[in-house]
């Protein structure tokens, strides 16, 4: 456990934030292993039927690391404000509801795979191969939200290191059972995603396992665990908006899929490529971001707001010095990347040009990330999920159609979209910060 209320500011989210980093970037490996292997081994049509599936295990994610924010938010505050007791009720009752969740989303997920294929308009050529590969996906819902639950209430406890020494082991077991499925056993796609769940599996109860044997004080109780509906309900407050904040998010993005797949395979698994890059180059400022969230509730629970303050501009200066720096390692580097992936030159020539106007503006989401922290730390998840209501489902979305659908652009104009939906997100959160956080412009904090 860590008291993040003591200590240089810049330090201690540096040090907080860094194994949260090294953790998503071993998180992102499940798939890029997927994309690389699929693509070289089975070829495109495979790698663009990953690319889809990813869309839909980033929504998983998102929804057990949006809807769990809440409980690691909450023990935070109570951390932060001595309050061990309500730690414990928080930890029972959160994982007794994720568990429940994370089996309605595996069932549902099963029986409406088919139909997810159909309304996003994947390609015959490439549907096959995805529906194979999702429904063995949705089966890791269970330890996903499990593995997610476990990771929120460690870093609300101050630990960010323990998580990441699984996804570690968990990214090495999937990384030698994709070579050992589909290269040497020749399982196909179906290999690829056997090995994700497994390793997923392996994630979840690697932590479960830890928390019991080091945090001794706080044991993960399903059947006699302490249940109280009022700190569920005080928990949802602020993860049910973060969940319906990556909803829209996933929406989002799942639509400008769809607009990719009227393009064909070669966008496709061009776009499938990209993106694994993306989530790569934008995880420092996101990981800065969720480690402000913890550092300021903590802070607020022990009434140092000044602190919490404090935290807010170093990690904007972090932020933006490493999202600055992605971007001028990323752009001149798009040819490299890109054939990590195939040697298709279309899929190439398509990648490059998503990189080159999307990889400039990596600055503009590090600015997004940083507030989306401060502002979840504040408990004020609405604004997170209103500003990306509006500026990816009201302004990229709509820019997204308009330029590749009216204009000469092609697949262009939707790459051209996201640095406009990104700026504004981020003016809608300084607006809103400006006037009801920042004490400049406020009578109270």
């Amino acid at each position: 456990m860590q008291d993040l209320t003591k200590g240089n500011e810049f330090k201690v989210l540096f040090f907080f934030s860094l194994p949260i980093l090294i953790g998503n970037v071993f998180q992102q490996f499940y798939n890029l292993a997927d994309s690389i292997i699929v693509g070289r081994v089975l070829g495109k049509e495979n790698l663009a039927a990953v690319g889809f599936c990813f869309q839909i295990n980033l929504i998983l994610i998102a929804l057990s690391m949006g809807l769990t924010m809440g409980v690691g938010i909450l023990i935070s505050r109570y951390f932060g404000a001595k309050d061990f007791t309500q730690i414990g009720t928080a930890i029972d009752t959160n994982f007794r509801f994720s568990l429940i969740l994370s089996v309605i989303v595996c069932l549902c997920g099963l029986l409406l795979s088919p139909a997810i294929l159909k309304l996003f308009q994947v390609p015959a050529d490439t549907a096959g191969f995805a529906l194979i590969y999702l429904r063995i996906i949705f089966l890791g819902a269970i330890p996903t939200f499990l593995y997610n639950t476990i990771t929120n209430i460690l870093r609300g406890l101050g630990d960010s290191k323990s998580p990441v020494y699984f996804l570690i082991g968990a990214t090495l077991i999937n990384i030698s059972l994709d070579l050992l499925f589909v290269k040497q056993m020749n399982f196909g796609i179906a290999g690829a995603a056997v090995a994700t769940v497994i390793s997923q599996t392996f994630s979840f109860v690697g932590s479960l396992l830890w928390m019991h044997a080091k945090y001794k004080e706080y044991p993960i109780r399903v059947l006699h665990g302490t249940y109280e509906s009022a700190v569920l309900k005080e928990s949802l407050k602020i993860g049910i908006p973060s969940m319906m904040q990556q909803l829209f998010r996933s929406i989002g993005f799942m639509t400008l899929q769809g607009m990719v797949n009227s393009f064909g395979s070669n966008c496709m698994a061009a776009y499938a490529a990209t993106t694994k890059i993306d989530s790569f180059a934008q995880l420092p400022a996101m990981n800065l971001g969720q480690a402000l969230s913890n550092f300021t509730a903590q802070n607020r629970g022990a009434h140092r707001e000044d602190r919490a303050r404090r935290g807010f501009r170093a990690a904007l200066t972090l932020g933006l010095a490493i999202s600055i720096t992605i971007s001028c390692i990323v752009v001149p580097s798009a040819p490299f990347l890109i054939r990590l992936f195939g040697n298709d030159p279309a899929v190439i020539e398509i990648g490059c040009t998503y990189l080159k106007i999307v990889g400039v503006s990596y600055g503009i989401e590090a600015l997004m990330q940083i507030l989306n922290g401060i502002l979840l730390g504040y408990e004020k998840p609405f604004i997170p999920l209103i500003s990306t209501i509006v500026s990816l489902c009201l302004m990229q979305v709509p820019a997204a159609f308009l330029l590749s659908q009216f204009t000469d652009f092609g697949s262009t104009g939707i790459w051209m979209a996201t640095p406009f939906g990104w700026a504004g997100g981020v003016a809608i959160r300084i607006f809103y910060y400006m006037r009801n956080v920042s004490p400049k412009y406020r009578k109270s904090a």
